[in-house]
């Protein structure tokens, strides 16, 4: 048990700990492998010097006892939705039920809410009004600024506003955890992470702002009254979202306004490689006593080579999430997985598949960075392919 980050009161007394440093919330099952965020996140963390705890699937209805029942963190509260947008999760195409989920013991549906994100964080901020929120995950990342919601048919300010978080972690986060830790670790404020690149955060308006390469967006008000204004915001999101060297973006919203610091630049392989040679179990946590879980089910036995995606494709999220840039990891990290996959009980003798998030782009990069990092086309296939992108 004491190989998994602590579920409860009780596995945490098993390590001696009285108090953590960090509570995650989660809207999938804890799975602890390197294809589940949550575990991502928590051994990140964990690895930076902090004590951790997970809530997987927390009950938001009734007295919220499984918000209560770790007790108040030293640092802060984060969350994630999960692996997908909850909603997109919850409800077919036709706004009706599903009825299964993947992500939870017997594929049972059920187990999240609606707005997984910004349920949680109200829940959290009623409980715990004074603790630091901190929001992630493909759900708060893909809302980050105004968004057309399908799913109420409406048009939605950043998730920031309806969650009271503190702050939002969008994209890959292991930089930014990693600094975290060591900047709470040391004293530093929480403030001042609002500094950092890849981050989002609500602050009162300001006409004044020292620095360069700004775009003001339209408003969220105006957006509401203008379609077109709507759709010149999402090409300055959908552009910075993937260039090297991307602007600030603010939006006003009521009487505050959304700030979306640029991106980092992409990772490097050392630090991919670090992310996934961190000591996952690569199996469920014991709780669910074997309940068979079906996306673990299909990752178990399979390797992912890198991340991001150059396909640019307007149906989807993955390089609006992970970015268009590919960030290969090493041969040394890819065979010390295989390494401990094979030795697990129920290996057949064979890998599922290799590959990437949408396909395999190993090792796939411009010839010449330089013009990559002026570039702020969405997609290098698109509509032929970029006669700069290697693709021996």
């Amino acid at each position: 048990m004491k190989r998994f980050l602590p579920t409860t009161k009780k596995e945490m007394e098993m390590r001696g700990w009285d108090e953590v440093d960090v509570i995650l919330f989660s809207g999938d099952a804890y799975v602890d492998h390197p294809s589940f965020g949550s575990a991502v996140v928590g051994r990140l963390l964990e690895a930076g010097g902090l004590r951790v705890a997970i809530v997987p699937q927390p009950d938001w209805r009734g007295d919220f006892r499984d918000f209560k029942k770790l007790g108040r963190p030293r640092m802060f509260f984060a969350i994630s939705a999960g692996c997908m947008d909850s909603m997109v999760n919850r409800y077919t195409a036709n706004k009706r039920l599903r009825s299964d989920d993947a992500y939870t013991p017997e594929g049972r549906a059920g187990a999240r809410p609606d707005y997984t994100t910004v349920t949680y964080a109200n829940i959290i901020k009623q409980l715990y009004p004074d603790v630091p929120l901190v929001i992630g995950g493909i759900e708060a990342s893909m809302r980050r600024l105004s968004h057309y919601d399908y799913w109420s048919d409406s048009l939605k300010p950043s998730i920031l506003v309806d969650s009271k978080a503190d702050l939002l972690m969008y994209g890959m986060g292991e930089i930014n955890l990693k600094r975290m830790a060591e900047h709470l670790l040391n004293g530093g404020s929480f403030e001042d992470i609002k500094q950092w690149p890849q981050v989002a955060y609500l602050r009162n308006k300001t006409k004044n702002d020292h620095q360069d390469n700004i775009i003001r967006l339209h408003s969220h008000e105006d957006c509401l009254n203008s379609k077109r204004k709507h759709a010149e915001n999402f090409r300055h999101i959908e552009e910075e979202s993937n260039k090297m060297q991307a602007a600030t973006l603010i939006q006003s919203v009521g009487n505050v306004e959304v700030v979306v610091n640029p991106p980092y630049p992409p990772m490097s392989e050392e630090q991919l490689d670090a992310s996934f040679d961190l000591p996952y179990t690569r199996l469920p946590h014991p709780k669910y006593k074997g309940k068979v879980i079906p996306a673990y089910e299909m990752i178990k036995h399979s390797v992912c080579l890198h991340r991001g995606c150059f396909g640019g494709c307007s149906f989807c999220a993955i390089s609006a999430h992970q970015g268009k840039f590919i960030v290969s990891r090493s041969k040394e990290s890819i065979l010390r997985e295989v390494k401990q996959m094979i030795q697990s009980e129920d290996f057949k003798g064979y890998l599922s598949d290799l590959g990437g998030p949408s396909a395999n782009m190993y090792r796939m990069a411009g010839r010449n960075i330089e013009a990559c990092k002026k570039c702020k086309k969405p997609s290098c296939i698109h509509p032929q392919i970029c006669p700069n992108l290697n693709v021996d």
